[in-house]
């Protein structure tokens, strides 16, 4: 029997379980005590399956090659910077994701990691905790200015979430939607314009060589004294230790974080002792509709390849590819 496992955070429920085993899959998840972000126990964990509902665990180049069985990476996501997709296209590994599914879950966290920051969390919260009562005026988020750097899926669900909450909603996006624009009244500036107009900055791009640590000392230096970054997208946009430093001399007035440089982020990490940072652990994507709807596309995915299907708009490598085979 075919075999697909299931490396992604909360994969022990969901629909993918009915849908593979009806297709004829035997589909298994990892152990929780495993630690995928260790490159032996990954490639362990993948040995004799053709495909893998995957999570953000690297999929290296030397993982990849020791996986010959493996045929289709189907990502329970947007994102697919962990994957070498150089070393998948040399063995023929499909590598696609869910795209469309999530994006009002990462709106949300994104919205809810920025009106938390707003309104003194988590300091408030751990003030009152060790009976320090503290009480301190703080600007209204109705009239301030969120600039978004992104207007996909995702930077769209945002921004109409802030000019709900009556924000300024400016953004660049070298690709934006023009109706959108349009029809919301956004406007598109520059980088720079955006971070020095921004109040909140929120990140919705993907990793790549021009954006891959855009927010650094250079540019926070551009920012506002007392903005507020938002990072639901992807760790690497974020030089992690000029941003400690840019919280730490108040620089900047707080940051929230999905996502950052390492995963799971290390004990060491000094953003885990400021107080005027809000941290979760990558799950801005995941509520009840978008696991649903994730793990039911991630699963069509291996299902529709196996068939002989190709659905081209989730797969994100073999680009020119007309005769690829399961094989």
């Amino acid at each position: 029997m075919l075999k697909v496992l299931c490396t992604a955070l909360s994969a022990e429920n969901g629909p993918h379980f009915e849908l593979l085993k009806s297709a004829g899959f035997e589909c298994n998840v990892v152990p929780r005590d495993v630690n995928l972000w260790v490159e032996e126990d990954l490639t362990r964990e993948l040995q004799g399956y053709c495909g893998v509902l995957a999570g953000s665990e690297p999929l290296t180049a030397n993982v990849l090659a020791k996986c010959p069985e493996l045929r289709v990476i189907s990502r329970t996501g947007v994102g697919f910077d962990a994957v070498d997709l150089a070393q998948a296209d040399k063995q023929g590994i499909v590598v696609a994701t869910t795209p469309g599914v999530n994006h009002h879950a990462v709106a949300e966290h994104a919205i809810s990691l920025l009106m938390g920051l707003a309104r003194g969390f988590p300091s408030g919260d751990m003030g009152v905790r060790s009976c320090q009562w503290e009480r301190e005026a703080r600007p209204r988020v109705m009239g301030s200015t969120l600039g978004l750097i992104g207007l996909g899926r995702i930077g769209q669900a945002t921004a109409t979430r802030g000019l709900g909450l009556g924000m300024k909603v400016i953004a660049h996006d070298p690709y934006a939607p023009q109706e959108f624009v349009k029809q919301h009244g956004i406007e598109l500036v520059s980088l720079d314009e955006l971070y020095a107009r921004s109040d909140y900055i929120s990140l919705h791009s993907p990793v790549t060589d021009e954006t891959k640590g855009m927010i650094n000392a250079a540019s926070i230096a551009k920012m506002k004294d007392s903005a507020i970054l938002i990072n639901t997208a992807r760790g690497q946009l974020v030089n992690e230790a000029d941003l400690c430093e840019a919280l730490a001399n108040g620089k900047l007035r707080g940051a929230g974080l999905d996502v950052y440089e390492v995963e799971p982020l290390p004990e060491t990490s000094p953003l885990l002792k400021m107080r005027n940072v809000l941290l979760s652990g990558h799950v801005a994507g995941l509520d009840n509709e978008s696991h649903e709807d994730t793990f039911a596309m991630a699963a069509d995915t291996v299902i529709a390849l196996h068939k002989g299907d190709w659905p081209a708009e989730r797969i994100q490598n073999l680009k020119g590819v007309t005769d690829w085979s399961w094989g």
